[in-house]
């Protein structure tokens, strides 16, 4: 059975946040109404005067429910795209949007847990989609979050997964720098291995994770999916979402980011 064709529509730019010097987060409210569920992406499109047409994919950081989808944009030198939002696009500006797409990196209260969840850089997005989607629903599923960046600016969403990991019971953000070889008291220094592997399982409290999502570059992907088989994580409960080496390539334009 095909899918649901989907229609481009305009979305209005409602706000726009500075995360750091090269990444933005984009408010979108769309014409028509936008239901979407944790974890999906939906499509742009930029058509220039001569006619020209840019389309990329973002994924959705915004919780299920929010009057707005939230876009994180990477500003990538070479790129056609996220210059043109960085530098170009205001408050009040209408973007071509059609979506939203994805239905196997999803989660929703009724998955159950426990959950891990594994970032890096701005793989983080569609997986702070999800954590906000647990925060609103209240509910007390343990939700473990491994999130590998270069630098302690360069941690997208920080105060609020801060917050999330003061305040939150069953929640815990194990959080690992590998470009700062003096992180900030209780951060990591150094990739993804073996060692925050099991001190993400130990946080589980010996409970193998019912769905496990992994989501950054390719490179990132495949190194992080592969120490999590190895450390016992169960295969069939791993769904991942990988971004390529280039601008055109699936979801908030990361550039080849091997944070693992």
């Amino acid at each position: 059975m095909k899918p649901p064709r989907l229609d481009w529509q305009e979305a209005t730019v409602t706000a726009i946040v500075d995360h750091s010097p090269t990444v933005k987060s984009f408010f979108l409210v769309a014409d028509a109404p936008l239901p979407h569920m944790a974890g999906q992406h939906v499509d742009l499109r930029l058509t220039a005067p001569d006619g020209y047409r840019a389309e990329r994919s973002y994924s959705i950081g915004s919780a299920p429910g929010s009057d707005a989808v939230e876009l994180v944009i990477e500003r990538l030198g070479d790129g056609e795209v996220s210059p043109f939002f960085h530098d170009v696009v205001e408050v009040g500006d209408t973007i071509e949007l059609r979506g939203p797409i994805g239905g196997h990196f999803n989660w929703s209260p009724e998955d159950g847990g426990p959950v891990l969840l594994v970032g890096g850089g701005s793989g983080v997005v569609p997986l702070m989609s999800i954590l906000r989607h647990r925060a609103v629903a209240g509910t007390g599923i343990r939700f473990v979050l491994v999130y590998s960046v270069r630098r302690w600016h360069d941690v997208i969403f920080r105060d609020e997964l801060l917050r999330y990991a003061k305040e939150l019971d069953d929640f815990s953000l194990i959080l690992t720098l590998t470009r700062e070889a003096a992180p900030p008291p209780g951060v990591h220094s150094g990739r993804i291995d073996r060692a925050l592997i099991a001190e993400a399982l130990a946080k589980l409290e010996g409970t193998a994770p019912r769905l496990t999502f992994v989501c950054g570059g390719t490179p990132f992907v495949e190194a992080a999916s592969m120490l999590l088989v190895e450390m016992g994580v169960p295969f069939k409960s791993i769904r991942t979402e990988r971004y390529g080496g280039s601008e055109a390539d699936r979801s908030a334009e990361a550039a080849d980011d091997p944070e693992a």
